[in-house]
């Protein structure tokens, strides 16, 4: 009961920190246009609201929208006519009069995202402003987020279950919350790079200007060859940080990822709010917290040094890189029974002896 209460008077400690301001800085569209030079390239598009409204809406089926040159955004499915018999009305039934939705159809943002893909090269991966359809992957042909045309996009924006917080849920958690959503949303379409390998991305935590810790990002496995190089490693990413990133974003306390390429080149690839819905890896947030103690020489970074440090349950392609607190989610759901059990032991203190 205590470890609960401890848990749930942390969680709330955390949240309170984040602001409206702090969330709105790190949408892509507004960072990446003053860091484009050192990150990938990327294509923003405004999405129109009823392209917004197709995505949030339930009630209706799940349909792709019609595309202008037929393209399925699941090729290598077998079409079998006889598995939509269960789907047809017959004739004389009682919902004969009602008739299927037409799917809907965005044509003029379908031109747009088609242009975009093929100055990128032909594959993309898409982002909303602050979420990519991680959750999703499974949905798509290829296993992972690579769109070669705009109905796989819209495939993976509409199946994923982590973009409803970029949608609806963004501002939860934020202790000066006025709005329940911002006005616009964009797509960004990122380059598709298959040759990049996910251990050489990190995730790095700047408390209060001062960068106090770096931790490894894909944490499922133990990579003998950044352990190697972890001194060479902390060092480009301490100069990155200094010239690119200190004195060019604006707010206090945040992480950012980025990747170091074969040539030891340093690129950005998001920003995120410092708070706990988004994931501290490596670190608890509390050791971050506590690492700054008014002195600059504090960093610290964290690889899986060993196999017996590999963290099987830490993905990071988690269904929300924040996690979800909305109504109705699990996190939701732990934390009211956490103060219904914290009530009633307030109630019978003799209860929880």
């Amino acid at each position: 009961m205590i470890d609960i209460f401890c848990f749930r008077v942390k969680f709330i400690a955390f949240q309170r920190k984040m602001k409206e301001e702090e969330v709105n800085r790190c949408q892509i569209q507004e960072w990446y246009p003053k860091f484009k030079s050192d990150s990938i390239k990327t294509v923003i598009h405004e999405l129109p609201e009823s392209f917004i409204e197709y995505l949030t809406d339930d009630n209706r089926p799940f349909l792709l929208p019609l595309s202008i040159d037929d393209a399925d955004a699941l090729p290598n499915r077998i079409h079998k006519p006889e598995e939509e018999e269960d789907f047809e009305v017959s004739e004389g039934s009682e919902d004969e009069s009602e008739q299927p939705l037409p799917p809907p159809s965005f044509p003029e943002l379908e031109t747009k995202i088609k242009e975009s893909i093929k100055a990128l090269g032909g594959s993309v991966f898409p982002k909303l402003n602050w979420s990519a359809p991680k959750d999703a992957a499974w949905i798509s042909p290829t296993g992972n987020l690579c769109c070669n045309s705009f109905s796989e996009v819209a495939l993976l924006l509409r199946a994923s279950d982590s973009l409803v917080h970029d949608l609806c849920h963004v501002y939860d958690s934020c202790s000066d919350k006025t709005v329940s959503r911002p006005p616009k949303f964009f797509l960004a379409l990122r380059k598709w790079y298959s040759s990049l390998r996910p251990e050489m991305e990190f995730r790095c935590f700047v408390r209060n200007g001062i960068l106090v810790g770096v931790s490894q990002r894909e944490v499922t496995g133990f990579y003998p060859a950044l352990v190697e190089k972890k001194d060479e490693l902390i060092t480009l990413i301490q100069r990155f940080f200094t010239n690119k990133v200190k004195q060019s974003f604006e707010s206090e306390s945040y992480t950012f990822d980025i990747y170091v390429t074969n040539d030891e080149r340093v690129k950005l690839l998001d920003f995120n709010p410092w708070v706990a819905f988004t994931l501290s890896l490596l670190f608890t947030w509390e050791e971050l917290e506590d690492k700054l103690n008014g002195e600059e020489d504090c960093l610290e970074f964290r690889l899986v040094e060993s196999q017996c440090g590999v963290r099987p349950g830490l993905k990071t392609a988690v269904p929300y890189d924040y996690l979800d607190t909305s109504p109705g989610s699990g996190w939701d759901e732990f934390l009211r029974k956490a103060d219904e059990q914290l009530a009633q032991q307030i109630r019978s203190p003799q209860a929880g002896a």
